[in-house]
């Protein structure tokens, strides 16, 4: 099953959309995450394009107007290193996740997921790798 992902600014504008393929109806906010993060790195990595876009800004790198620049050209990004940031900014309330509209409180939340379930990334403070 394919869901999409918004990520929405505090006022709720939709800065960005990803599309994820979970493999269950059931999952965990924290399966939500690790696709989220894994499939962003994934077609970085497989590209390797002048900007990464994604949710957590990889490890020496800047951030500008199209998206994160590596300071190395065509360095490939480390998937678990991103997917432990973004799991630790999400303990530390580095950014929401909506359900459905309703806040997440756990990784190990489950979600019964639908044609119409809508999830939301809302970012409250800059992610940068370490």
């Amino acid at each position: 099953m394919t869901i999409t992902i918004n990520d929405e600014s505090l006022t709720g504008d939709i800065l960005n959309q990803i599309q994820i393929a979970v493999e269950s109806e059931i999952v965990t906010v924290k399966d939500i995450i690790i696709a989220r993060v894994t499939a962003e790195v994934e077609a970085y990595n497989n590209k390797l394009p002048e900007y990464f876009k994604g949710f957590i800004r990889p490890t020496a790198s800047e951030q500008t107007l199209n998206g994160y620049k590596l300071k190395k050209t065509h360095a490939k990004i480390d998937a678990e290193q991103q997917t432990f940031i973004a799991l630790d900014a999400f303990q530390n309330n580095g950014f929401f996740v909506l359900i459905d509209n309703q806040q997440s409180e756990s990784l190990e939340q489950q979600v019964l997921v639908t044609k119409t379930t809508t999830v939301s990334f809302v970012k409250l403070t800059p992610l940068v790798g370490g």
